[in-house]
């Protein structure tokens, strides 16, 4: 025995035998690793704002609304799985306070609707669809409640946490506790109906609030909009920075884990912090539509599967996950809309990485940590294990892979993955192919971490790949290379539309041919065919495919116009900031100019309300108002309070409809208002009561539709 160890420690010593990789940096825990293992996920929303058609519930709506005939957990759970994602996390109480389970905490819950009698639990439903299709279980409860009575005291706290507790305890383990930063503002609150503000940071008493789901749910990642587990990375549009971090060293003021330095904008969490403080990887998320509740306005305006697949690449191909917000109709399904985008999509992944062109092919490495290539050679790289690894040597932290596939194979995508339990290690690296004797470069990247998927863009023909790390914090643990083909597809055309109202389809590459409809049914080969711009003074909706030979065909594009801007003129004297920002820019069709009154003087104060009269030459049956947010991912002067008026003279005005554009600080699409019924006028007025930032508001674009 005494000689077998002797040997042992020569061995070790001549370098043939060494210990694995010092980790790198913060780690993940077993929560994390499990939710970054997870990818993709649903977040589900239902509920009253399902029946309000709003986004944001005030609070005061009596839970009757919600009495979905047909309420199916298996077909939304189901549809969420064919789509290709491993769980769902179901809104279980939104801002507006109803409970979809009988909570012991409030009356305002789901026992109090006519739906199965009063006796029904949709959260139960939830989990039983999700035992049954072998998916993942999070939960949602929001923090915020415009409905309870002592939100804002520290009564209300004990009951959010008791609220936490029964979901916690009554819903099987759960992958994720999901809490967002929508906290505090105006509301019912039990009919006070007032603003209530709170200090976020502190109110919550988040390390006693998150301790309870650590403590019952301990592999429960928890999501907030800086951490502690996973952080929201900025933006609801569903996509990382091209460099994004796992680590991260939050800078907001609403982390428990906050740094003695200060503030930071959102933006810093697209990209997350190279050796940050914390294992706080992003989640990005985003609407199926364009909002986060179902909206039947919307159904000609869901995701399609490209755009899916796009969204996918620039999440969970970046590190992050792809949180896909899906929302149950007030029948309690998903449309079949719904259903078939994501069917489609979770075909079209399938298909993608179906088969690893790399698998079978000769890896030569540079380098292999102690020369052993059983324990951590490159051959571990195609063995579908997220944690078996190449590693070099510690001083080795530019090492390089030939991959020889045998035969000249065709692909468009390349995946690399490290082992995270090591840490994230590697910062850059480059892709080249071997062509006429000659190394050439085809991608490159940084911040590999969980999963970083390359999409080219065209396809290459190649028998020989290198991989180069071209930087690295330490030796390396790369625990995945794949080569996948994308099958080719056509991309859909854009629709554009000027102030005169005459419309452009465009494509980005020439196609044989383009065909559109203006009656809201799919266009065909039998449709119009395009060529060339024309008038749609009344607006309405304008659908769009591209066709090539053999009948093959794009997915559609829908775009839906309001009335033309044509001999519109803005009325009176209307403020703007410090020269800019012409009044004007609020109706040329123009996304990217605005109308501003922002001063550059911060110790500006700002008046409201803030008006814009519109002149729209002539009278106008207006069953709709049209607010477009400025699009250049800033967000001062966004309106989120209003009141749009209408008037025949232009001197006598009367209220067509106000409220709240809830949620557009984080998802500024354009906002449709209804007022209750059609309004006749020549003049309508769009009146600014409140802005989510800054001294002053800005508009990009304001509008009226007529059908």
């Amino acid at each position: 025995m005494k000689r077998f160890f002797l040997l042992s420690v020569l061995v070790s010593g001549m370098g043939y035998a060494q210990e694995p990789p010092k980790p790198y940096g913060v780690l993940p825990s077993k929560a994390q690793l499990n939710w970054n293992e997870t990818e993709m996920y649903c977040i589900v929303h239902f509920g009253v704002d399902t029946y309000t058609d709003k986004e944001w519930g005030f609070g005061d709506e009596d839970p009757a609304l919600v009495n979905p005939a047909h309420f199916d957990a298996l077909q939304i759970v189901g549809a969420a799985r064919a789509g290709g994602f491993k769980g769902v996390v179901i809104v279980a109480k939104h801002h507006d306070g109803l409970c979809l389970w009988p909570t012991k905490t409030t009356e305002h819950n789901i026992s109090k609707s006519p739906w199965k009698e009063g006796k029904g639990d949709m959260i139960k439903e939830y989990q039983l669809a999700c035992n049954k299709l072998g998916m993942r279980l999070g939960l949602y409860c929001s923090p915020w409640d415009r409905n309870n009575p002592q939100y804002g005291s520290s009564a209300y706290v004990q009951t959010y946490r008791a609220q936490l507790k029964e979901l916690c305890t009554q819903y099987g383990p759960l992958f994720m506790s999901w809490h967002d930063g929508a906290n505090g503002g105006d509301g019912y609150y039990g009919g006070a109906r007032e603003i209530r503000k709170i200090d976020r940071t502190v109110y919550y008493g988040w390390d006693t609030t998150w301790g309870i789901v650590r403590t019952l749910q301990p592999m429960a990642a928890i999501f907030g909009d800086v951490g502690p587990d996973v952080r929201w990375v900025g933006n609801e549009e569903g996509h990382a920075g091209l460099t994004c971090w796992a680590t991260y060293t939050p800078l907001a003021p609403d982390t428990g884990n906050k740094p003695s330095n200060g503030y930071s904008k959102y933006w810093e969490a697209t990209e997350g912090t190279r050796n940050g403080e914390y294992w706080m990887p992003a989640e990005c998320d985003v609407p199926l539509r364009p909002g986060w509740f179902y909206h039947a306005s919307q159904d000609d305006q869901v995701k399609t599967p490209y755009q899916l697949l796009d969204l996918y690449y620039q999440s969970v191909g970046r590190g992050g996950s792809l949180d896909l917000g899906i929302s149950p109709d007030r029948e309690g399904r998903l449309h079949p809309q719904d259903v078939t985008s994501l069917e489609a999509f979770g075909s079209l992944l399938q298909q993608i990485f179906a088969v690893n062109l790399a698998k079978g092919a000769r890896f030569t490495a540079s380098n292999t940590r102690g020369n052993n290539p059983k324990k951590y050679g490159p051959g571990f790289l195609t063995d579908n294990d997220r944690y078996s690894y190449w590693a070099s040597d510690d001083a080795v932290i530019t090492p390089q892979l030939v991959v020889d596939l045998g035969k000249p194979k065709t692909f468009n995508v390349i995946r690399l993955r490290e082992n995270i339990k090591l840490g994230q290690r590697i910062s850059s690296f480059t892709i080249e192919v071997l062509k006429g004797g000659t190394w050439r470069q085809i991608g490159a990247g940084t911040s590999i971490g969980a999963n970083r998927l390359i999409r080219l863009q065209q396809n290459v023909t190649a028998s020989q790949v290198r991989l180069r790390i071209t930087g690295s914090g330490a030796c390396i643990a790369l625990s995945d290379f794949g080569l996948y083909k994308e099958p080719p597809h056509l991309v859909q055309p854009s629709i554009g539309r000027d102030k005169t109202g005459i419309v452009s389809i465009r494509t980005a590459a020439p196609v044989a041919s383009i065909h559109y409809t203006l009656d809201g049914r799919e266009p065909g080969l039998a449709s119009p065919v395009y060529t060339g711009p024309f008038p749609f003074v009344d607006g309405g909706v304008v659908k769009a495919r591209s066709f090539e030979e053999g009948q093959k065909a794009s997915e559609v594009v829908t775009r839906e116009l309001g009335l033309s801007k044509s001999g519109w003129r803005v009325m009176g004297e209307v403020a703007t900031g410090d020269g800019q920002g012409r009044r004007e820019s609020a109706i040329d069709e123009d996304e990217g100019a605005v109308w501003s009154t922002l001063s550059k003087d911060t110790a500006a104060g700002v008046k409201f309300p803030q008006d814009i009269s519109i002149d729209m030459g002539k009278v106008q049956s207006i069953r709709a108002f049209t607010y477009l947010p400025r699009q250049d991912k800033q967000t001062e002067g966004i309106a989120d309070r209003y009141i749009f008026y209408t008037s025949e003279d232009g001197a006598s005005w009367q209220k067509a409809a106000e409220g709240e554009f809830a949620n557009i600080r984080s998802n500024p699409l354009e906002q449709v208002v209804r007022p209750d019924h059609p309004v006749s006028a020549r003049y309508f007025k769009f009146s600014i009561l409140h802005v989510v930032a800054g001294n002053g508001v800005t508009v990009a674009e304001v509008g009226v539709r007529i059908h």
